[in-house]
């Protein structure tokens, strides 16, 4: 099998695994202590969490702190439902995002979703007319998950910063792709397994400026007293594993990927590219064309595993709420897909995966 879809999880890292694998301790070992109790094995739990606090961290702005989450999707409703003031967002964010609109408004704050342009990036002057005195926060993608293009996060933080508000990155895509640490946001999400870690964990870094969200989890308090409930050492070495290695050959990535990008783009040149072809991260690869079955196409690519839009919304029925955004129409939002590649994949996977698509496009007179 070829595996085409990193925007919906990323394969396990060697480096993650051999990490988690010691703290998983059987009980004849001494690494499955509760790194909350005081004793001799907790202490031992506790120092394997704060080293990968510290791996996280690496990946973020200077002066932050890590608190860890269950994953992205926490992260970003604590801040969301946890910080004061109105919100604005744009059309193209996760489902993270977009589906706290109900409970924010439940608390008598105002929740605006602003469109984005053709292209997919963020529209900075619909949020320079948006933003007001009453806006608190201001939630943006750093990489958008369906099309993979990169927003003018620079740009997008100067205009919150004007106004008095906060700014939340979802850098789930980002991290560990692409580097965060020119940007100074108030909040960055991210989720361990977008970077091959482990599922099940992810981190909510918080800027030393900003004020801590309300907690979303109540209970011992355990990660500064924000989140509530017992740390997995094993998740957490994983994840820090993971973040050191995906540091240490971001620059290497950068380069395979853009040309895993290039040998795609060749196979699929009659394709049309959906975002733009210049502010993007290279390993997402969303294309359409005129009257392709999405279904059948999958059904007869088995042993391709790629995406017809979001992994969040996949049986759902419903075209990409990305791609309406952008301007498609129904007919065109449904007869995209979306290829993704990185670390492992090689030049070969994407010439075979390319050539077992377009045959079965070919099967329906395409």
């Amino acid at each position: 099998m070829i595996y085409l879809d990193y925007q919906a999880t990323t394969p396990l890292a060697p480096e993650a695994r051999e990490a988690m694998l010691r703290w998983l301790g059987g009980p004849d070992s001494d690494t499955f202590g509760n790194p909350h109790s005081p004793h001799r094995m907790g202490r031992m739990a506790a120092a394997a969490v704060e080293n990968a606090r510290d791996q996280v961290a690496a990946l973020m702005p200077e002066g932050g702190k890590v608190t860890f989450t269950s994953g992205a999707t926490e992260a970003i409703n604590m801040v969301l439902l946890g910080t004061p003031g109105d919100v604005i967002t744009f059309a193209t964010e996760h489902a993270a995002v977009l589906d706290c609109a109900r409970a924010v408004e439940a608390q008598g704050r105002r929740f605006t979703v602003l469109p984005v342009l053709p292209d997919g990036r963020a529209d900075l002057e619909a949020l320079k007319a948006a933003i007001t005195p009453e806006t608190g926060l201001v939630a943006i993608m750093a990489v958008n998950n369906e099309i993979g293009v990169i927003h003018p996060l620079a740009e997008a933080i100067g205009i919150a910063r004007k106004a008095g508000a906060q700014v939340l990155v979802d850098a789930v895509q980002a991290a560990s792709r692409l580097a965060l640490t020119p940007f100074r946001p108030d909040y960055i999400a991210v989720s361990a397994h977008k970077m091959h870690g482990p599922k099940g964990i992810g981190a909510l870094w918080i800027a030393a400026e900003a004020a801590a969200p309300q907690p979303l989890l109540w209970g011992g308090g355990q990660e500064a007293s924000l989140r509530s409930g017992t740390l997995s050492p094993a998740l957490c070495a994983g994840f820090g594993a993971a973040a050191q290695a995906a540091a240490a050959d971001m620059a290497e990535q950068m380069f395979h990927v853009k040309h895993l990008w290039n040998i795609a783009r060749n196979a699929f040149a009659g394709w049309e590219l959906n975002g733009s072809g210049e502010h993007r991260w290279y390993g997402n690869l969303n294309i359409r064309t005129g009257g392709l079955d999405v279904a059948r196409l999958m059904s007869d690519c088995r042993n391709v595993m790629f995406s017809a839009g979001s992994a969040c919304a996949s049986g759902s029925g419903r075209p990409s709420h990305v791609l309406r955004a952008i301007g498609l129409t129904e007919v065109q939002a449904k007869s995209s897909i979306r290829l993704g590649f990185g670390r492992y994949t090689t030049a070969e996977d994407i010439e075979t995966a390319a050539a077992a698509i377009l045959s079965a496009a070919k099967e329906q007179g395409l």
